[in-house]
């Protein structure tokens, strides 16, 4: 029984594996949007209730997952204590604390296991040097994007809640805490919305510091890439006079 919970659960190449990965996946998003929802002014006590409920279903499936996972494991203690037992605990642990802080947000670097997945994935062919520069950094390019998205919903949800006591209209949910995100994380800065709290602030600047990265990372992967895809053709063609 053991080894057959850990195939379905840790090898995502059967189909009850990725079956069950991809369901977890989604469960993650819907959970990130309801997370997101229950920010939004004014929903109603229905909508409300609906949200709760649904929150205490994902909370459910996920316990049940990460004791799962436990379970199944090789070495229990090393998967706790490593980067996916952390934040697969953090995920539900709000849940059963009932305290001030929620950890909800970081549910979003759960999104990382779909990563494995993403591999299986066959891109068409362009022109050949762009192919070869896609292949060659198409797992760093799908990182990066997916790193972006998880500082964006991150970026969104903290200040959101540093600011929206002190500015309730500009930072009103989440989605509208989004825009302060982007900008921010793209090193724009507008100034049409900023952070007025010490909090706040503080934060800002440990997202624009992020920023900085976020910018120069894609640039410098793909300039390497295309250098490194002109090396390649260029000695396929040798070979080819060669011959």
């Amino acid at each position: 029984m053991r080894e057959k919970l850990r195939v379905l659960v840790e090898d995502n190449t059967t189909k009850k594996g990725k079956l069950f990965d991809y369901l977890i996946q989604v469960l993650i998003l819907f959970s990130l949007i309801a997370f997101s929802i229950e920010t939004l002014p004014n929903i109603s006590k229905e909508t409300r209730a609906f949200l709760d409920f649904f929150e205490m279903f994902c909370v459910i499936v996920f316990s049940i997952e990460y004791l799962l996972r436990i379970y199944v494991a090789e070495k229990p203690l090393k998967y706790i204590f490593s980067f996916y037992g952390i934040i697969d605990l953090l995920a539900i642990l709000p849940f059963y604390l009932n305290g001030t802080l929620d950890f909800r947000a970081l549910r979003a670097f759960r999104v990382f296991r779909i990563f494995r997945a993403l591999k299986l994935i066959r891109y068409n062919k362009a022109l050949h040097r762009f192919h070869l520069a896609a292949k060659l950094v198409r797992e760093e390019i799908i990182l990066f994007l997916i790193v972006t998205g998880i500082f964006v919903f991150i970026a969104s949800a903290g200040i959101y809640h540093f600011e929206n006591e002190a500015q309730p209209e500009a930072f009103a949910s989440i989605f509208h805490s989004a825009w302060w995100a982007v900008v921010t994380l793209t090193t724009v800065g507008y100034g049409d919305v900023y952070p007025i709290t010490a909090g706040g602030k503080i934060f800002t600047f440990c997202i624009l510091i992020i920023g900085v990265g976020i910018v120069t990372i894609p640039a410098g992967l793909v300039a390497s890439s295309l250098s490194k895809a002109r090396e390649i053709e260029e000695k396929e063609n040798e070979d080819k006079l060669i011959k």
